[in-house]
């Protein structure tokens, strides 16, 4: 059967035409990413691309932060298919954006807290959850970047945007068993990282895929300086 709206249309050819050919291929993803409508959380002045393969920017999203951007569809379907998350997973995102990721882990896990550095961000991203009926995501103004209050740990930890390298404290807060999913490296090559915490300070660590993302701010980069 066609899809009947203009918007249907273009998502149907966001999936079949970008994320099958990227290996996603749980077909509960793939229904996923039919319902959750992604136009909803693209600014109204790029709304005309929410369905198109490359990154959104948010500076028309009230956001005070240069640079902020919406990863581009492929990558976040297959970073959410790629973590595995279960019905019964606590999730913590870094990176809300504009809070399309979070909607998207939401449907797949119990609770999802998505830290957003940018304040602006936070009170677009709250308010686009709310506007779709989704009531399991709390959104809050903090700096991922910093150590984590001492407090519940999680069984999945992503991060919507790219880092220099896995960071350790975010690890060190995943239940046993749980993964953390994230982009690695430096321009012009990125690879995706997961890492499924195993033992006290032991980790199994899979690259399945390249790419590239923005940064997240203020996680630390190694010198570029040769002595």
């Amino acid at each position: 059967m066609n899809p009947a709206t203009p918007h249907e249309r273009l998502r149907f050819n966001m999936i079949e035409q970008q994320i099958r050919p990227w290996d996603v291929l749980d077909l509960d993803i793939l229904d996923l990413l039919g319902r959750i409508r992604r136009e909803d959380y693209v600014p109204e002045v790029h709304r005309g691309l929410a369905f198109f393969d490359m990154e959104i920017p948010l500076e028309g999203a009230a956001t005070r932060t240069v640079g902020q951007c919406m990863l581009s569809p492929k990558v976040e379907a297959r970073m959410l298919q790629d973590l595995h998350i279960k019905k019964t997973d606590s999730v913590l995102e870094i990176g809300t954006g504009s809070g399309f990721m979070a909607a998207l882990l939401a449907e797949r896990a119990a609770h999802v807290l998505s830290l957003e550095i940018d304040a602006g961000l936070a009170e677009v991203a709250t308010r686009n959850l709310q506007r779709n009926g989704i009531t399991n995501v709390e959104v809050r103004h903090a700096d991922g970047a910093k150590p984590l209050a001492k407090g519940p740990t999680f069984d999945v930890i992503v991060l919507s945007g790219s880092v220099a390298r896995l960071p350790q404290s975010l690890m060190g807060s995943l239940n046993m068993g749980g993964r953390l999913g994230a982009i690695v490296g430096d321009e012009p090559m990125m690879r995706a990282h997961f890492a499924t915490r195993v033992g006290e300070g032991k980790w199994d660590v899979i690259q399945p895929w390249d790419t590239v993302a923005p940064r997240l701010l203020n996680f630390p980069a190694p010198s570029r300086f040769n002595f």
